[in-house]
């Protein structure tokens, strides 16, 4: 399905800005993080957040892989017609499944809509520690199972547009190195 692309001659470039990653990686960290520094140099940004998603456009999905492909797809399409607007869409989303994230990649370019997937690569140690939603502890207390990376698969991008090793950087550092990749790709 094509649509018009309604942006002015005046309006900035849209792009989608999707991070993945592992549960507590810092995905949506960084994206709130560069969601901020964007907004403050007058850009139109908006945060796609998994969890909002899931609440209010994904309900009655659950977590088997046929189901967060559904999520992905739908929230890939949300992107891409804001993208496809004007608007910088960050989605911080796990999308632990690579065909999933490609489907995504290939709509937006389909669109002639900017795409850059950043890989938070934080490693499950590192992940289990900072554990913001308590997910690891109860996964390994035997209260949940399917954990993404743990009891469930988590398919790395084979080559991502960036990878950010959060461990080693502030959030202002990991935000500034996207900044800078949008930046390089003239689309700010």
């Amino acid at each position: 399905m094509t649509h018009e692309h309604t942006s002015r001659e005046n309006d900035v470039t849209g792009a989608t800005v999707w991070l993945t990653g592992l549960p507590s990686a810092g995905k949506t960290t960084i994206a709130h993080e560069l969601a901020a520094l964007l907004r403050a140099e007058g850009k139109r940004v908006e945060l796609l957040d998994g969890d909002e998603i899931r609440e209010f456009l994904s309900a009655g999905l659950g977590f088997s892989r046929e189901d967060r492909h559904v999520n992905v797809q739908r929230i890939g399409f949300v992107a891409e017609l804001l993208a496809s607007n004007g608007v910088l869409v960050l989605v911080p989303v796990i999308a632990p499944y690579a065909d999933s994230r490609d489907a995504v990649r290939k709509r937006h370019q389909q669109e002639g809509t900017a795409y850059v997937e950043v890989h938070v690569a934080t490693p499950v140690e590192v992940c289990s520690v900072r554990d913001v939603k308590g997910l690891y502890a109860k996964q390994a207390a035997g209260e949940i199972s399917g954990l993404t990376g743990v009891d469930d698969p988590y398919e790395e991008p084979a080559s991502p547009d960036l990878r950010i090793e959060s461990q080693n950087q502030t959030v202002r550092e990991s935000a500034g190195t996207v900044h800078a990749l949008l930046a390089e790709r003239g689309l700010l």
